[in-house]
């Protein structure tokens, strides 16, 4: 199949005239090609998305939005005077696939680093190739435990957003708080997205769960994994699912007469907004919008477009509006500029001639103490290459939501959870991190 590539074209983005360097400043030295990637004038940065198939809708969008952040960036002047180049190839969620554009981006492209590629099935059949290859292979849009718990077999990879077995714990305790006589019945992927939700679940609820169904990705019949959860009599649903598994439970559930007392949707299947579209398309116009979703429960690392008195969303609002493409601001676009907001924080910590271990060993040194868009902490160190440590719980109210419980942070394993007592973060002024070089 053959994959779309879509390239920064920065000298459209009027970047460069700037002399303070946009964030980062000028270092006092010199601009030197100092390794794969960089050039006196550019740093090159790859990923892997699926901008076609199944799991296009939503995810496609993710990359305009670190477009939009990079293009801004670059007007600003960029990371020490150099200009952002941003590389991304469809993958169309095919982990073969995704093995042909990422040595491609690597091997024929020289990117400095990859940043953000999507999935976990996808991601892990380049895992040992970029770590192999000593490619940075930074914030991997995903919640596997494969990104950040094993720095020594896996030394160049960071995961980002928080992980699915923290994620789970964070759920698990609230059930066993708020509904400790529910039946719990779980709707998982059929892969480490799945298991590791229910490994963070069972910590909690174990004796809870009534019934645990499995599907697998590409399979648009669920009527037997939903029939089981109603056969096994659970009034409270959980999904570690995508956004169309999302759509399809619900229409099942529907088609069955199947009504649980509560659905629970971790994060990444619960926008409300792209699952009322899915719904309208699966049902043929049956169901016309998120109705459905209304009082479900789901949780949040992020600000979503709906909340548009929170700073960062007007913050990426405008970068939007000044460096966007075609369409609004959405949840998946705000994930990006996200991604690339912390891209840009690592670029700088890196220092004026960035290498590709010293970008690694930035991270590791400064990246616990970044702050910005997301609500709680990064865990990354020499023995963490974890990402951000908590999740708020929120319940679905139309296409946005409203928060239940405030951030929780914890990590996985049997670390405690702890409601966060931090103060959230403000953007700079132009939206620009300011984070002083550690690498010498």
């Amino acid at each position: 199949m053959a994959a779309a590539a879509v390239v920064s074209t920065v000298a459209a983005c009027g970047g460069g005239d700037d002399d303070s360097g946009g964030g980062g400043g000028g270092g006092g030295g010199e601009n030197e090609a100092s390794d794969i990637g960089v050039t006196e004038d550019t740093i090159k940065l790859g990923s892997h998305y699926p901008l076609t198939g199944v799991a296009a809708p939503g995810y496609s969008e993710i990359p305009t939005g670190v477009q939009a952040y990079f293009d801004c960036l670059n007007q600003e002047g960029g990371v020490y005077d150099r200009q952002i180049e941003w590389i991304y190839r469809d993958d169309a969620y095919n982990p073969t696939n995704t093995s042909q554009v990422v040595n491609q981006l690597v091997l024929e492209d020289e990117v400095f680093a990859i940043m953000g590629g999507l999935g976990t099935p996808t991601h892990s059949a380049v895992l040992d190739f970029l770590n192999s290859e000593g490619v940075p292979d930074l914030f991997v849009s995903s919640g596997s435990l494969l990104w950040g718990d094993d720095p020594e077999a896996n030394p160049y990879t960071f995961g980002w957003q928080t992980d699915y077995e923290s994620e789970g714990k964070i759920i698990g305790q609230y059930i066993a708080e708020e509904f400790p006589d529910a039946k719990v019945g779980l709707f998982l992927q059929d892969d480490d997205f799945g298991e590791d939700g229910e490994a963070g679940v069972r910590q909690y609820i174990d004796d809870q769960i009534v019934a645990a169904v499995r599907y697998t990705p590409g399979n648009t019949n669920v009527a037997p994994q939903i029939s089981e959860l109603q056969a096994a009599g659970a009034d409270f649903v959980v999904g570690f699912n995508v956004p169309s598994y999302t759509a399809l439970s619900q229409l099942t559930a529907l088609q069955l007469g199947y009504q649980p007392e509560q659905w629970f949707y971790s994060n990444v299947g619960s926008d409300a907004n792209l699952v009322g579209s899915l719904l309208a398309r699966f049902s043929q116009g049956a169901v016309s919008d998120a109705s459905l979703l209304d009082g479900a429960l789901t949780t949040g690392y992020l600000p979503t477009v709906d909340q548009t008195d929170n700073p960062w969303i007007q913050e990426f609002q405008r970068i939007w509006d000044e460096c966007g493409g075609e369409g609004e601001l959405t949840n998946y676009r705000v994930y990006g500029m996200a991604q690339a907001y912390t891209m840009t924080q690592a670029l700088q910590a890196a220092g004026q001639n960035p290498t590709r271990d010293g970008i690694v060993e930035a991270i590791e040194t400064a990246g616990a103490d970044w702050e910005g868009p997301v609500f709680a902490p990064f865990r990354y160190s020499e023995d963490s290459h974890m990402g951000t440590s908590g999740m708020s719980i929120e319940r679905i109210v139309g296409l946005g939501s409203e928060e239940v419980v405030p951030v929780q942070v914890t990590d996985i394993g049997d670390a405690d959870i702890e409601e966060f007592d931090g103060e959230a973060a403000t953007p700079p002024e132009n939206g620009i991190p300011d984070e002083e070089s550690v690498v010498d």
